[in-house]
């Protein structure tokens, strides 16, 4: 019995020490194994990486262009939201300046918004949203915080309308603000103005301020007008005439006031 015993534990022994063998010649060789067999992998693996990710792309293809069309539609919306924000923005800060000279002027005006331009190109016009129902008459003066705008020609119940300061058929008496110097601004059908009916000897420079002089019946003395921007002697050579700049942007007008009499 005993030598049944030692025997059966003496292979068992033998067995251990060949598997630990083994399993230590494994552990060794297991480095260069993994290489080798991750280089014959790598081939297959990379064709089934890319065979699963066009086949991902296949199957997700409609689910993708809904969300791309989604996104599309949100940026567009946000883009939207911003210009209409960026919009507010300006015309409060325009409403604000209005206000403010409201406040600071002696005169009593209407402010009123531009709904509408002529396409006549032989004349400048523009449309203001209030009327004779808001106590607006021809004649009135209008400006911006700018500066000066044109008149009221026309009105009607709920709106008027205006003939800017660069139409060939306005008129204002103009001085210049430094040296008192009077003339006559005239509309010329451009972005410019005219300043005519100036002596030889006029003191007059580029970069002169030109306000109304308050001589034009229903025009208040000190309205800006504009600055000059050159000279230059008129047909007859016996006096001379400046063009002027308006101080408003009159293709840019959205609101104005209405200056009441």
């Amino acid at each position: 019995m005993f030598f049944y015993v030692r025997k059966f534990k003496k292979k068992n022994l033998i067995y251990f020490l060949i598997t630990f063998a083994l399993l230590l010649l494994f552990s060794i060789s297991l480095p260069y194994f993994r290489v080798s067999l991750l280089n014959i992998l790598n081939g297959p693996l990379r064709i089934f990486t890319l065979i699963r990710r066009e086949l991902e792309g296949i199957i997700f293809y409609h689910r993708n262009l809904i969300q791309l069309e989604q996104l599309k539609k949100q940026v567009d919306l946000l883009q939207q939201n911003i210009n209409t924000i960026n919009e507010l923005r300006q015309e409060n800060q325009r409403l604000k300046n209005l206000l403010n000279l409201k406040h600071d002027l002696t005169l009593k005006v209407i402010a009123a918004k531009v709904i509408a331009r002529s396409p006549d190109n032989w004349s400048s016009l523009i449309i203001i949203d209030k009327g004779r129902v808001s106590g607006i008459k021809k004649g009135m003066p209008v400006m911006s915080y700018l500066g000066l705008v044109g008149r009221v020609v026309e009105t009607g119940e709920t709106t008027s309308k205006i003939v800017l300061i660069n139409d060939p058929d306005f008129a204002v008496s103009g001085i210049v603000q430094r040296s008192r110097q009077e003339g006559l601004i005239c509309g010329s059908l451009g972005e410019y103005l005219l300043m005519r009916y100036l002596p030889k000897d006029a003191d007059i420079q580029v970069q002169d301020v030109i306000v109304t002089s308050g001589l034009t019946p229903r025009y208040p003395k000190g309205i800006l007008i504009g600055r000059v921007l050159s000279l230059a002697d008129d047909f007859s050579g016996m006096g001379r005439y400046a063009i002027v700049k308006p101080a408003v942007n009159l293709s840019r007008i959205e609101e104005v006031l209405v200056i009441v009499q």
